[in-house]
């Protein structure tokens, strides 16, 4: 089931489900904007007990606060608090998407904290954010939530639900787009140096249907850092650890073995 626990860094308190394993192996995972830790659920148990997996609620989402600093750096020194708190660094630390960047900012700046990274779908060069369909913020009834994820590109996507639940006026989820628009915001840039600049070893994978990062953008990252290792999904979106699960597992238990040390 995992075991949830908390830290507090700056008065911000961040959340964390520790799913057990293996402590000397451990791997940090970083959830995409709108996920939370449990994301990571489905690939602790395949893990286990060989790996330790410890997913993140990063600021703003899942049960960490919803702080007012959601400049780059917040985020980044999250992790390494995080790292920290866990007493295991030098971890093997994983991104998805906005978590993908997150992370290997860290790698760049922090190289005594991550011994290997993996990061799924998410490129370096980010322009300013395009205005995009708001959504509700309760639903009264799951049947409603559940109509109206239908209508989306997205649908009912296990990624979403993860982070869903009962508030006194109806239901939600525990992330909101206005909180994130000023995180979205800072992201704006060309954060290619430091991907040029991580010294571990890098797992970076992308789905070829995906609608966060071009293929040509994932071509230039892997030939800027020789380091990377790179996986194509063909066929997948932007979330291969759901879409294609099990390949996901055995490219990265693949990748684990290597890196374990």
């Amino acid at each position: 089931m995992g075991r949830r626990g908390y830290l507090t860094r700056d008065g911000v308190k961040l959340s964390y489900v520790d799913f057990g394993g293996d402590a000397s192996h451990t791997l940090l995972a970083l959830h995409g904007r709108a996920g939370c830790g449990r994301n990571y659920a489905p690939l602790a148990q395949a893990l286990r007990p060989d790996w330790r997996i410890a997913g993140m609620d990063q600021r703003g989402h899942g049960w960490s606060d919803h702080a007012p600093d959601r400049r780059r750096a917040a985020f980044i020194e999250d992790v390494a608090a995080m790292i920290e708190h866990l007493d295991c660094g030098p971890v093997v630390l994983m991104g998805h998407s906005f978590g993908g960047v997150n992370g290997y900012q860290l790698a760049a700046r922090r190289p005594d904290l991550v011994r290997a990274l993996i990061v799924e779908d998410i490129g370096c060069r980010f322009g300013p954010a395009q205005p995009g369909e708001s959504w509700p913020l309760r639903w009264e009834t799951l049947d409603q939530f559940l109509a109206f994820m239908a209508t989306t590109p997205i649908g009912v996507d296990r990624y979403f639900l993860d982070s869903l639940v009962e508030y006194e006026d109806g239901w939600g989820f525990r992330f909101s787009d206005a909180w994130h628009e000023e995180a979205r915001a800072h992201l704006t840039g060309d954060w290619s140096d430091d991907w040029a600049a991580i010294v571990c070893p890098i797992l970076l994978m992308h789905g070829t249907t995906s609608w966060a990062v071009t293929r040509e953008e994932i071509d230039r990252m892997a030939a800027l850092n020789p380091r990377t290792r790179l996986q194509i999904f063909e066929g997948a979106g932007h979330t291969p650890h759901d879409e294609r699960a099990a390949e996901f597992t055995a490219v990265l238990r693949a990748f684990l073995a290597q890196v374990a040390g």
